[in-house]
Parts: C-alpha cells; sequence; structure tokens
C-alpha cells in the first residue's frame, strides 16, 4: 500500500488505483465515489473548491471513482467503484478550473488509471508557487456566470476542505497593506492600479497570459484575427500538447464566443465556440485521453498560410495532430455534428484480426473484417426480426453475388443462394452464417461466410466480418467441369473483396439498428487479407501466386508469399465508385510493402 503523494501518483500512473486501498484520506489525497454532475452549478463550484484548497495547501490528489469507508472519524479509501470516461467531460473540467480560479493552479493534471470496469480520474493538483494565495468566485450554488466582485479561499485541513473565514480573509488583507508601508486608502489604490496595469483593458484578462512563453505570439495572432469580432478574454491561455489556446468573448453581447488556437506549423485560427464545442464533443469518448488528445486540432485548408476563421456557420472542419489521425467534423441539416477519418492505410491489424478462423484451413481465404468502435455499444443488440430481414438479404448480397460470379466466369451455374446458421455462434449479440458449394463429391469446394460480434468484455469493438473461401481447388474444379483453371485472377479478387468489404461495412451492421444517433470512440478501420492456410503434406504453405494470378502486379523482389493484407482507416458506409478506388489503392500499397514494388493504381 502507497503512504505518501508521491507514491500514489506513481500507483496512478502506473495504472494500478488498486494499490490506493486501505489509504486514509489525508492533507493530500481526496477520494470521491462518482465524477462531479458539472450540470449542477453546486458541483462546479464544489470541483474548484476541491483543487483550490489543494493548490492553497501545497498540493494533492483528487481520485474519482473510489468508494471510502468511516473508520474512527476518519474516511478510508474502500474499493473501485470505476468511472464511465464517457460520462466526464474532461475538456469541460480543465476549463471551469482555468476559469474559476483565480490565478489558475499551473500544471494541473487530468488522467485515467486502471482496466475498464475499474478505470478511475485523478486530478494532480501539483505544489505551486508559496507565495501565492488561489480564490474562487463565492459560492451561490445557482446557475449562471460567476461574480466577478466576490472572492472565497478554500483551504485543506486534514482529509477535510474549508472556506477561510472572512475574519481571516480581513487579517490578510490588513497583513498586505502594513507590509505596503502605505495609508490603507492608498494601499487599496495602488493594489487597484497595479492590477489594472498588469492585465490591459477587459475583464482583467491579457491576450496570451497564463503561457508566458506564447503570449506575444497570441497577442499578434489576436490582432490579425481581431476583425472576427474577436472580444475579451473569457480565461487564461492554456496549452494542449504544443498548441497554445484561450477561450475570447465574441465583442457583441449575446454572440458566441470564440477559441484562439496556436498550432505549430499552421497559420492561426479562431473557431466559433459552437464548432468547438462539436470538435471536444466528437472525441469526448476516446479511452484513457482527453478529447483534443484523441480527435486533434482543425487543419486549415490546402494552400492556407494566413490567419483563417471557422465561423459558427461552418458544415465541415478538418482535423489533425491526435491519436486518431486526420479526420473531418461534418454538420448534417438536421445540425449534428459527426466525425470521420480521412482515408489512410497502414499494415496494422487489430486483435480481431484472426477471429473466426480457428479449425478452418482453406486452400484460399479472401477477407474483410470492419472494425466499428462505437461509444456506448454495449446497449446495442441483435433483434430476432432484424436477425430475420438479414437472412433474407444474404442471398442477394453483394457478397453471395461475387461468390456466384466465380462459377458463372467458368460457365458453371453455381450460385450461393442457400445461407445457414453457423459456424460462429448467434445470440443478441452476434450473428454468423455461410453458404457452401458442394464439390462432385459432395464436400465443400466454395465457401462464403459472414459473421458480426458486439463488443464484450473481452473486446471492445463491434466486428464484422465477410469471407470468401476456397475450400478445396480440386473440387471446385471438379464442379465446375472439364477445362477450367481454378486459380482466380486478380481482377476476380478484387471484386470478391470489394463485395466482401461493402457486405461487412453496410450490410452486417444493419442487424442491430439505426447507427446514426452513435459517435465514435476509435477510428473504424477495415482490414483486407488474401491468405493460403492449407498446408502441403510436408507442413509447408502454398504461396499466393498458385492459387491467385498476381502478374498485374510485377515481379517481387521479397520472395514468395501465403499471405498479404492491409488495413484501410475509413468511414465504413460510402459509394461503390469510392469503395472501389480506396480499393484499388489500398490493394497497390499491399503489394508495395510485400515486395511488388512496381505495382501501379492504373494497372490494378
Amino acid at each position: 500500500m502507497v503512504k505518501d503523494l508521491k507514491g500514489v501518483l506513481a500507483a496512478l500512473d502506473a495504472q494500478e488505483p488498486g494499490s490506493l486501498l486501505g489509504l486514509r484520506e489525508t492533507q493530500w489525497v481526496d477520494a470521491k465515489s462518482g465524477p462531479y454532475q458539472l450540470a449542477d452549478p453546486k458541483a462546479v463550484e464544489e470541483l474548484t473548491k476541491d483543487v483550490a484548497a489543494f493548490a492553497n495547501g501545497g498540493g494533492g490528489v483528487i481520485v474519482i471513482g473510489v468508494a471510502t469507508r468511516p473508520d474512527h472519524d476518519e474516511e478510508v479509501l474502500a474499493h473501485i467503484v470505476g468511472v464511465d470516461p464517457a460520462a466526464v467531460n474532461v475538456d469541460q473540467i480543465r476549463k471551469l478550473i482555468r476559469q474559476r480560479i483565480t490565478p489558475a493552479p499551473r500544471g494541473v493534471r487530468i488522467g485515467w488509471s486502471g482496466a475498464d470496469g475499474e478505470r478511475v480520474l485523478f486530478i494532480d493538483v501539483p505544489a505551486q508557487a508559496v507565495d501565492t494565495l488561489f480564490v474562487v468566485p463565492a459560492p451561490v450554488g445557482k446557475p449562471g456566470s460567476p461574480r466577478t466582485d466576490t472572492v472565497a479561499v478554500p483551504m485543506r485541513d486534514g482529509d477535510s476542505t474549508y472556506w477561510l473565514p472572512r475574519s481571516e480573509i480581513q487579517q490578510l488583507l490588513s497583513a498586505g497593506v502594513r507590509a505596503s508601508g502605505m495609508p490603507t486608502a492608498q494601499a487599496l489604490i495602488e493594489l487597484v492600479r497595479h492590477a489594472v496595469s498588469e492585465a490591459g483593458p477587459g475583464d482583467g484578462l491579457r491576450v496570451g497570459q497564463g503561457l508566458p512563453d506564447r503570449e506575444r505570439e497570441m497577442r499578434t495572432a489576436y490582432e490579425q484575427l481581431a476583425e472576427a469580432g474577436l472580444g475579451q478574454p473569457a480565461g487564461e491561455a492554456w496549452a494542449q500538447g504544443s498548441a497554445a489556446l484561450q477561450d475570447l468573448h465574441h465583442e457583441r453581447d449575446g454572440e458566441p464566443g470564440w477559441v484562439l488556437c496556436l498550432v505549430a506549423g499552421c497559420p492561426p485560427v479562431v473557431v466559433a465556440v459552437p464548432v468547438w464545442q462539436a470538435i471536444v464533443e466528437a472525441g469526448r469518448h476516446a479511452p484513457g485521453q482527453s478529447p483534443l488528445a484523441a480527435i486533434g486540432l482543425p487543419r486549415p485548408p490546402e494552400d492556407t498560410d494566413t490567419p483563417w476563421v471557422i465561423a459558427a456557420d461552418s458544415r465541415s472542419v478538418d482535423v489533425d495532430g491526435g491519436s486518431w489521425g486526420a479526420g473531418r467534423l461534418t454538420c448534417s441539416g438536421r445540425g449534428v455534428w459527426r466525425w470521420q477519418p480521412l482515408p489512410r492505410f497502414s499494415l496494422n491489424q487489430g486483435r480481431s484480426a484472426e477471429i473466426g478462423t480457428s479449425g478452418q484451413k482453406p486452400a484460399l481465404r479472401l477477407r474483410a473484417l470492419v472494425n466499428l468502435p462505437w461509444a456506448e455499444a454495449g446497449r446495442l443488440e441483435i433483434s430476432k426480426p432484424r436477425r430475420t430481414l438479414l437472412e433474407q438479404q444474404l442471398p442477394h448480397s453483394a457478397v453471395a453475388g461475387a461468390v456466384t460470379m466465380l462459377s458463372m466466369r467458368r460457365g458453371a451455374d453455381l450460385p450461393a443462394a442457400r445461407w445457414e446458421r453457423g459456424p460462429f455462434g448467434n445470440s443478441t449479440r452476434s450473428v454468423g452464417y455461410s453458404c457452401t458449394i458442394a464439390g462432385s463429391h459432395g464436400g465443400p469446394a466454395l465457401k462464403a461466410s459472414v459473421m458480426l460480434a458486439l463488443p464484450t468484455t473481452m473486446e471492445s469493438t463491434e466486428v464484422a466480418c465477410a469471407d470468401v473461401l476456397i475450400e478445396d481447388a480440386e473440387a471446385w474444379a471438379a464442379a465446375l467441369g472439364p477445362g477450367w483453371d481454378t486459380r482466380l485472377g486478380f481482377d476476380e479478387v478484387q471484386a470478391v473483396l470489394l463485395a466482401a468489404w461493402e457486405t461487412a461495412a453496410e450490410l452486417l451492421p444493419d442487424v442491430v439498428g439505426d447507427l446514426a444517433g452513435l459517435s465514435w470512440a476509435a477510428p473504424p478501420t477495415t482490414e483486407l487479407r488474401m491468405t493460403c492456410e492449407q498446408p502441403a503434406d510436408n507442413g509447408v504453405l502454398p504461396v499466393l501466386d498458385t492459387l491467385v494470378d498476381l502478374a498485374p502486379l510485377g515481379s517481387n523482389d521479397g520472395g514468395p508469399r501465403s499471405r498479404m493484407a492491409v488495413t484501410i482507416i475509413a468511414a465504413p458506409a460510402m459509394g461503390r465508385a469510392e469503395r472501389q478506388s480506396l480499393l484499388r489503392e489500398a490493394l497497390v500499397r499491399m503489394a508495395r510493402e510485400f515486395g511488388y514494388v512496381d505495382a501501379e493504381v492504373d494497372v490494378v
């Protein structure tokens, strides 16, 4: 068990909040069983009171998601309740701390610790300058902006937080007056004059105040963008990674405010608050990190090298620089903002890449697997009517048509018309269907299979998958009749992968209902694979060239391959022409990474 603040922070950073259990609340640790309900003005006042008290008391940490039990007039951290990241707006917490505590404490860190189900939020308030007193507006418990003409001083005493009494505040002011060596009236006049000269015009805050190293840069950007209607600062500037940000009022009362944003290597931008809120909300469900750390910050249009404005009526914003990579937020006609990734490729595959392959050894597998990391997907389920509808649609699906096409191009009518449940499990959380085309001896020759699995305790992402398998090339050749080659042309591979991708991305997710209201918790991805999985008698897997004509890709400098794969980061729903174009680009990227360095899109 940890014994001091340093040990508490080390345990939280090591993702071991359970190490705190048994610890007593002290001068430097405070536990909360649930998050601050920031829609309640009293909860906002409690948050700023707790943080300012630690700032005044030498530093400390607030741990949220841990219940306590009483023990001899003290509170002992008893068990982890856990906090759902989707229920906490970390960006709003940071903003309230900056805006409601004067001066804003430096170095406050908000983070997550622990695994799913036992994840806690912590607010680390480091020790501040010893000659600084941190104050907040006097609590009123009512909605609205805090009054600027009231003040309260929170203090930490052992395991409790209290307000400094008025008499002690008076004594502090009197001590300051005595130290000035001036009469009371003159000392107060000098204090006001000094504060005004430091703050400049407006409500007492300077542009860039809070980031002294960036203040001049931010003031220059403000002057360049002032014509957009920028008013005075609404809070101190703060850093988000290497970016500098500050909330601003609008120059006209009643108009939405702005956020001034300076990102290294980009021209400065001001973003209207409604759009900024949409950006933050889009990244709010990212587990274990702040919304902006996930979704990134506004990215200027191409060829823009001058300061620019994102107005309140903007309908599209590109963002980049976060862990999610480049993306675009667009606003629908109903005013709903959605983030989607800008298409790109990688070779990284997720934990579900091999899902549903256990016990199978087809000669060739062509697979499209779509990862759909919806936020709050735990409430989704597969209803009987939608399962029945899927059963009716599968014989007419794109993947069924692709399997039928492979035989028709070889002169045989072997339709993929009969779909049966399995081999994957079926429940309110999963579906699985397959269609088998038998050879002349009754064994499987070709097979198509689809499956969808909703998130579980082991896997947080919805997975949809469509496979086309050549189970036995000889059995398929016998079913086709003499003279037909079962080796697939690369154009056939493209057609099958396109159909499998379309089925996994659009048909299968419909089985859980309308997904339009869900947000992403991470970027969606599609993994495309072609693999030889049936070893020869000597245990060696055959190379792809024996089952697929790879000549359009050119020569291979990397040697024979039994498998190739590529991942597409893109929105799952799109038009067929766009999907076909992305598929070609992805296959060329895959080919080059696997040794076909001369592969070109126009040839593929």
